[in-house]
């Protein structure tokens, strides 16, 4: 049984709410609140299995109620947001802030519930097996030094040597203020011409939050990002990301060359695939194909257009439901390509990088909050 918890400060669709769950045989609606300080009292007094939250509501509207319930009491969350901008905006942040799904309410209020209460019904049911993830704060970012890891460990032990006397028989001596010396710069060959992919599911915003913001502005590659997700949120994800990264982020355009140091996110409702282009580039080719597994995009099908790139692709594949990834990953393995995935502990939903590992196609699997750095060490490389 669900233990469902409704908040929303209408009481129309408070009582449409809970006749859903009720008509349901594996749902119990364990309780109402009407705004978002009531909200963050009845989970502690219920503890549900499920809380469906509204976003605005006075007192304390639903961003700030997600922001206390995930530091003190973290559970499924699934957000009831409209489908205005600012509503879009809001949806993004409660994803960064730990809430697992959201359905929009059509024209901007749930007037006709026939319309979504198979999607309410479903998102639920799967928020009540997923994991609770307190939020990450945005991270500071990498360094990114183009240097070979054996160059720059061998400088770190001569400079090691020269500050303990170890250099040319001298005693050692103790330094408690050390001075830092550069890293001799040595740029690998071919780093230029990397290419980072990376495919997340539920609980993705979130994940990707903490991966972006943790990437270095001079990172000398671009990073192409499939998110399931509808048409009108992946730009507000996008926006959102930029404003908290070193790494430039945009929602990915028809044609637009990969540049370095740039983040692209495929648009809602558009497949995305990589193209090479003249000079020896790479583009974006965006297309409204047919619907893969009722997805699209697909993790699949940019992993598929991306493999041709061979070991200049570095693939990660992070939290979500299913296996959407797994198929591509096999055709980036095969063509020399380097996997990241990501680890249970950290995920969400362990499914899509699940399928990855147990297909043995993980070169590395990482907890999230590891990922950026796997990512910059594979481009180094």
């Amino acid at each position: 049984m669900i233990r469902v918890l409704i908040a929303d400060d209408s009481a129309f669709m408070r009582k449409v709410l809970s006749d859903l769950f009720k008509s349901q045989s594996d749902f119990e609606v364990v309780g109402t609140a009407v705004n978002g300080q009531d909200a963050i009292e009845k989970v502690k007094k219920f503890q549900p299995d499920v809380l469906t939250l509204d976003v605005i509501m006075p007192v304390m509207d639903g961003l700030n109620a997600l922001a206390v319930i995930m530091e003190q009491c973290p559970l499924p969350v699934v957000m009831v947001s409209s489908t205005t901008q600012k509503g879009t905006n809001e949806t993004i942040r409660a994803l960064a802030l730990g809430a697992v799904d959201f359905v929009s309410k059509a024209g901007g209020a749930i007037s006709k519930i026939d319309t979504i209460k198979d999607e309410i019904l479903a998102k639920c049911r799967l928020a009540a097996k997923t994991r609770a993830r307190r939020s990450f704060a945005a991270s500071k970012p990498l360094v990114y030094n183009p240097v070979s890891p054996n160059i720059e460990s061998t400088t770190r032990r001569v400079e090691v040597r020269r500050r303990t006397g170890l250099v040319l028989g001298q005693k050692p001596t103790i330094n408690r203020t050390p001075a830092i010396t550069a890293p001799v710069r040595k740029i690998i060959p071919g780093t230029g011409k990397k290419l980072v992919v990376i495919g997340t599911s539920t609980g993705g915003p979130q994940a990707l939050q903490t991966v972006i913001t943790r990437l270095p502005g001079n990172l000398p590659c671009g990073v192409v990002v499939v998110q399931h997700m509808p048409a009108g949120f992946t730009k507000s994800l996008a926006e959102r990301l930029n404003s908290i990264s070193e790494i430039a982020v945009k929602e990915a355009e028809h044609d637009e060359i990969i540049k370095p140091g740039q983040v692209y996110i495929a648009p809602g409702d558009y497949h995305l695939r990589i193209a090479p282009a003249i000079g020896g580039e790479r583009k974006i080719v965006l297309s409204q194909e047919p619907r893969v597994g009722n997805l699209r995009p697909t993790v699949n099908y940019m992993f598929d257009s991306a493999a041709q790139f061979g070991r200049d692709l570095i693939s990660v594949i992070m939290t979500g439901m299913g296996s959407d990834g797994c198929e591509g990953m096999k055709k980036v393995k095969a063509t020399g390509g380097y996997s990241i995935a990501q680890d249970e502990n950290s995920c969400v939903v362990y499914g899509m990088p699940k399928a990855v590992v147990d297909a043995g196609l993980a070169d590395e699997i990482r907890p999230l909050d590891k990922i950026a750095e796997a990512i910059v060490d594979a481009v180094r490389r």
